[in-house]
Parts: structure tokens; C-alpha cells; sequence
């Protein structure tokens, strides 16, 4: 009867518990100005510049939209002609920048111009822009030609940085490109605060951040770039406009830009209060920009006072609204984004005091909620102390089978803590995954986890890989790695399936890396063999594929010691060595497996395999006959000594008789 009191205790308890935290964040949301309709209209720039710059002409759009397609087709002969076509089309343009950069089709004609521009080009059209760089960064084409620009000129000052002596530096009207940037940033210091909430101009300021703080910048079209929204990077593929070189690195950049960036963050951190900073932080514009200052601030603020506007510092206590607020992040999409990216590189004292007063005590909660909270738990996983994160692991590891229902994320990041943590509670994880994913003996692990029977596998419509395919295929890898026993478990799941089922997986642009990552010599060697004559009269086949390729050539590694199967693959390439060498795959192949060696002098490709078989696995000697020579080399100095004591020491100097 005590017992089931106490059970009614903890369920009541537990009940007014997420009552108060419903109640604490629909406090929040109805306090927060910035998520509701209402303020939807207030939150748009007040200081929004509108500069009209005048229409394109219809002869002029017919030379500009043809010159467009000539520099995407770049049918020219060398790098020179098409240097005189930009020169070309740069010459007709002079006077025009403003109303062909803010045209849809003559924008992108613009972007193509500066991605091929001479330093001395560049420096034209930025001095073009002087004075309205401000309307520009604001409009909805401009801006992408902006960004285009300023990536382009910090590749320009990190090269007058490194040369300084320049070939203009005698002209009277000769400017540094770091001054004409300098210019460029008093232009639009005044917008800052404007600039973080407006769907332009908020990218253009992110690469500003970028820029000044010397850090990478981005690939305008990878799907993780930090640099455009997910719709210009789509767009931006569609009309076929590729980086140059000068993206996704980071440039050298001059003392004054540490300065500049000071006087960024003191400018906007000026503008803002604790209520609005933390309404930015979860406005889907605004909340990317925080995280970058926060991210960069350090550089030149020990004190973290942006990251303070937000949050508490690490000596106070739990505070009602903070609770609040911390409560909205780890239930919003948007604010958990920027919950994850803010603590990643943040101070370990200010994570561990979130995590103590806020988090520890419903990591299992927050664990569930997948497409927040959970990315938060998986953070906090990598950056904590092994005290802490042993406690995270210790509430979620029984759970991992019900976590793993919806989000193989967090059993990766939970396999990632073990292992970082000297191997915490390894046999507990296995234990969970096998009744997971193998609860019995037929129990299929390729079915449970990458479910091939309702995949894209064996598909004649050439469908991509979906990215649900990738994940599950990558998480399995994982497991390959993590254990020996989930090898040898895909191992003989493989070995269960059809010849043509196999290779179909070989084939797949995903399923393939699975198969790949099996082909270890660490396996057993009978699994090895059967496994071996599953490939055979296919290597052909696989070679002139552009994934199954890949497979042939880890076949080499696979079949140590194992060389009568090396010498039956080398045999059936050589068997059809015109088909391999016509494909472009299959001469990579015949390259990695040494054929022309195998062909003309088989007698060195096999004394090849046997070097490679005694640099992996060294001949040891008998322990008898390793003791009998350590035995006679101690004999023989200690001889060696004996003889020498007993020789007559010569005398030398003034006593020499």
C-alpha cells in the first residue's frame, strides 16, 4: 500500500513539474513581441533604404542577357579571350552598375563579371558601388552581388597584404583594397541593428562578421553554408553560378580589422536589451547572426557581453525568465538551433551552469523531443566534463532503443560519448543495440537498420539515394567500427542475401559504403573466403561502376593472405582488360591492383603481395630461440669484457717507460 502512495507521489510531482514548465512557456511566448502576428510587422526595418536606380533599357537587356549566356556557356578557346570579353562587357557597363546589379537577369551577368574580374576590375566596380552600398545589401538581387564582391576583395587584401608593393601604388588615385573596405564598413554602421533582422541584408552582414574576424568563408552552395538562405543555394545551382577559388578558405587579414570588429559588436550590443536580444535569438532571420557574434566576440571581448546579454553570468543563480526563456529554446526549432550552435564553442563554465540549473535533472525529456531538444543533449554530450556527460550517458543509454525509434543521431552522439569517455559502459550500449536492432536469431540487421526491402535498392528508375537511405547506411557504419561483432554480424547478414542483391548494394550510391566498410582483413577468414566467391565473375562487372569500382579496389586489402582469390580477380580483368581499360573507373582499378606489373612480370606482382603480407604480419621468432640468442649476445659481451680487463693499459706521458 506504501508503495503504490509513493507512486502516486512521484506522479503528481512529476505532473506539476511539466505544468510548470508548459506554464513557463506559454509565459514566454506570450511575453515575446517577436512571435506573435503583431509584432511581425513591427519587427521590419524602420531605416529600410529604397533607392530606385532606374530601369534597363530593351537593347541594352539583349546585349547584357546574351553576354550572360556567353560567360556561362565559357565556350572560349583560352583564359585571354575570355579576359577581353569580361574587359569587353565591363567597358559598355560603366555608368549602368547600379541599375544592371539591382535587374534580375543583368544581376546575374554582374555576379559572373566579378567572379572573373583582375584586381584592378574589382577595385572599379567596388568604387562604382561607393555611396549605395547600403540600398544594395537591402534589395533582393544586389545583395547576392555584394557577397560575391566582398568575398572577392578579401582575397584582394590578404594578396596586397602579403605583397604590398603594387604596380598602382605610383598612380595619385591609387587606394588599398583594406581602405576601400574600411569605407564600405563606415557606410553601413549605422544599419547594423536594422541589417540582423532583414531577409537580405542579415547574409551580407553574417559575411561581414566573416570577413573581419578573419574566419573560413563559405561555399555559396553547399547545403551547411552559413553564408546563404536554403532557397538562394538552390537558386544559385539552377543558374549554374560556381565559387572560385577564393571561397570556402580563410583569408590573412590587417590589424585594423580586429578594431573594426570590436566596434561592430560594441555598436550593435549598444542597440540592444536583454529582451530584445533574446527575442533575435529565436527569430529565424535575426537568430544566425547572434550565433555568429557570439561565436566571434571572443576574439576581442573577454568578457563574452553579448552571450551575457542573453544569459545570466556564471555566478548567479536560477532566474524565473531565464528559466523561461531557456525552456522556449529547448521547445523551438529555431531556438534550439541556436541554443546547439552557441554553446559549441562557448566558455565550458557558462555551458556547465545552463546544464546544472536548467537541464540536468530532464536529459531523458529533452532527449525525446527530436527535432529540438535532442540536438542540445548530443552538444552537451561532446563539450561537458566526463562527470557530466557519464550522467547524460547514464539516463540515456537504458533508453536508446526508444530514443533510436525516431532520431539515429542521438544513438551515434551516445556511441561518440563512450568512446571519447574510455569506453563507458560499452557492453551495456551493444547489449541495447542488439536487442534493438537483432531482438532474435533470424533477425535480419541489414532489414532492421537500413531496410532494404523499401529502399531505392535495385531501382531501374535511377532514383537517388533518399537521405533517410544515407543516415541509416551511416549508422550502421558506425556500428561496424564501434564493435567487431556488428562486423562479423553484416558479414554473415551479407552472406544471406542473393548474388544479384549483393551487387545491387555494390552498385548504390549509399548501401555501397556498407559494403565497403566490411571489407576489413581483421575478419575471420572463412567469412572472408565465402564472401570473396560471392564477388567472383562480377569483378568486371564492378570495375566500370562508378561506386562498385570502390569495392574492387578494397578487395586488394581484403584478400591478405588470401592469394589464390587475388590472382583469380587479376586473371578475370585480365580476361576482359578492354572493356576495364575503356572505362574510366575500371583504369583507376586495373592502376590500384598493379595489372601492368601482372602482366609483364607476374613474378615481381607476387613478390609485391608477399612484401605486403610481411609488413602487415612480421615473422616472429620461436620464445626458446629468441631467449638461446639473448642468452649468447650477453655470453659474448660479457667474454668481450673479461678480455679486455686482462689486456696490459698502455702508459702514456712522462711515466711511459
Amino acid at each position: 500500500m506504501g508503495t503504490k502512495v509513493r507512486g502516486r507521489r512521484a506522479q503528481k510531482e512529476q505532473k506539476s513539474k511539466d505544468a510548470a514548465e508548459e506554464q513557463e512557456l506559454k509565459v514566454y511566448k506570450e511575453s515575446s513581441s517577436l512571435n506573435n502576428e503583431e509584432s511581425n510587422e513591427d519587427s521590419k526595418p524602420i531605416n529600410e533604404p529604397n533607392t530606385f536606380f532606374g530601369l534597363v533599357d530593351t537593347t541594352e537587356l539583349d546585349y547584357f542577357k546574351q553576354a550572360e549566356a556567353t560567360l556561362n556557356a565559357d565556350a572560349f578557346e583560352n583564359e585571354a579571350d575570355r579576359a577581353g570579353f569580361v574587359e569587353s562587357v565591363l567597358e559598355e557597363s560603366k555608368g549602368k552598375e547600379l541599375k544592371l546589379v539591382t535587374n534580375q537577369i543583368c544581376s546575374k551577368l554582374i555576379e559572373r563579371l566579378i567572379l572573373h574580374s583582375t584586381d584592378e576590375q574589382l577595385k572599379r566596380l567596388f568604387k562604382a558601388f561607393e555611396g549605395h552600398f547600403l540600398s544594395l545589401i537591402y534589395h533582393k538581387y544586389s545583395s547576392h552581388c555584394v557577397e560575391t564582391l566582398l568575398v572577392r576583395t578579401a582575397a584582394l587584401i590578404e594578396k596586397e597584404l602579403l605583397n604590398p608593393v603594387s604596380n598602382f601604388a605610383n598612380e595619385d588615385n591609387y587606394v588599398t583594397m583594406e581602405n576601400l573596405f574600411l569605407f564600405f564598413l563606415n557606410e553601413i554602421k549605422s544599419n547594423l541593428k536594422e541589417m540582423i533582422i532583414h531577409q537580405y541584408a542579415s547574409h551580407t552582414l553574417r559575411l561581414i562578421i566573416l570577413i573581419i574576424s578573419g574566419k573560413e568563408l563559405p561555399s555559396t552552395t553547399m547545403s551547411n553554408s552559413t553564408l546563404r538562405s536554403k532557397k538562394s543555394k538552390i537558386a544559385r545551382k539552377m543558374i549554374e553560378i560556381k565559387d572560385n577559388q577564393d571561397f570556402d578558405r580563410a583569408f590573412q587579414i590587417p590589424s585594423s580589422f580586429k578594431d573594426e570588429l570590436k566596434g561592430l559588436l560594441d555598436s550593435i550590443r549598444s542597440k540592444l536589451d536583454r529582451k530584445t536580444a533574446r527575442e533575435y535569438a529565436i527569430h529565424k532571420v535575426a537568430s544566425p547572426v547572434l550565433q555568429l557574434l557570439i561565436q566571434v566576440e571572443g576574439i576581442v571581448d573577454r568578457d563574452r557581453q553579448i552571450w551575457h546579454l542573453i544569459f545570466l553570468k556564471d555566478d548567479e543563480e536560477s532566474d524565473s525568465t531565464e528559466s523561461a526563456f531557456v525552456e522556449y529554446l529547448l521547445s523551438d526549432p529555431v531556438g534550439s538551433h541556436f541554443f546547439e550552435n552557441s554553446i559549441r564553442d562557448q566558455r565550458l563554465k557558462y555551458v556547465e551552469r545552463l546544464y546544472r540549473l536548467y537541464m540536468k535533472e530532464r536529459i531523458l525529456k529533452l532527449a525525446k523531443r527530436d527535432t529540438t531538444g535532442s540536438y542540445v543533449v548530443q552538444i552537451l554530450l561532446k563539450k561537458l566534463k566526463q562527470i557530466e556527460a557519464r550522467e547524460i550517458l547514464n539516463q540515456l543509454i537504458p533508453e536508446m532503443s526508444v530514443l533510436m525509434n525516431t532520431n539515429l543521431e542521438m544513438g551515434k552522439s551516445i556511441i561518440d560519448a563512450s568512446t571519447q569517455h574510455k569506453e563507458y559502459k560499452k557492453p551495456l550500449i551493444i547489449e541495447e543495440l542488439v536487442k534493438k536492432y537483432r531482438p532474435n536469431e533470424e533477425s535480419n540487421i541489414l532489414e532492421t537498420i537500413l531496410q532494404l526491402s523499401t529502399s531505392t535498392l535495385g531501382n531501374t528508375r535511377d532514383d537517388w539515394p533518399t537521405a533517410e537511405e544515407r543516415r541509416r547506411a551511416l549508422f550502421l557504419e558506425k556500428l561496424i567500427e564501434y564493435d567487431t561483432s556488428f562486423l562479423n554480424l553484416t558479414i554473415d547478414n551479407l552472406l544471406t542475401l542473393p548474388k544479384e542483391r549483393l551487387i545491387q548494394m555494390c552498385k548504390h550510391g549509399v548501401f555501397s559504403h556498407v559494403v565497403e566498410n566490411v571489407l576489413l582483413p581483421d575478419a575471420e577468414i572463412i567469412k572472408r573466403k565465402k564472401l570473396l566467391n560471392q564477388f567472383m565473375e562480377s569483378i568486371v562487372d564492378l570495375s566500370c561502376n562508378a561506386y562498385g569500382s570502390h569495392i574492387v579496389d578494397k578487395l586488394w586489402g581484403f584478400t591478405l593472405k588470401l592469394n589464390m582469390y587475388k590472382e583469380r580477380i587479376a586473371a578475370e580483368l585480365v580476361g576482359e582488360k578492354e572493356k576495364v581499360k575503356e572505362s574510366t573507373y575500371g583504369r583507376q582499378v586495373w592502376k590500384n591492383w598493379s595489372m601492368e606489373l601482372y602482366v609483364r612480370k607476374r613474378g615481381d606482382w607476387k613478390y609485391k603481395i608477399k612484401e605486403e603480407e610481411f609488413s602487415k604480419f612480421p615473422e616472429k621468432k620461436p620464445e626458446n630461440q629468441v631467449n638461446a640468442s639473448s642468452n649468447d649476445h650477453n655470453n659474448k659481451r660479457k667474454f668481450e669484457n673479461d678480455e679486455s680487463a686482462n689486456k696490459k693499459q698502455k702508459v702514456r706521458g712522462r711515466n711511459r717507460k
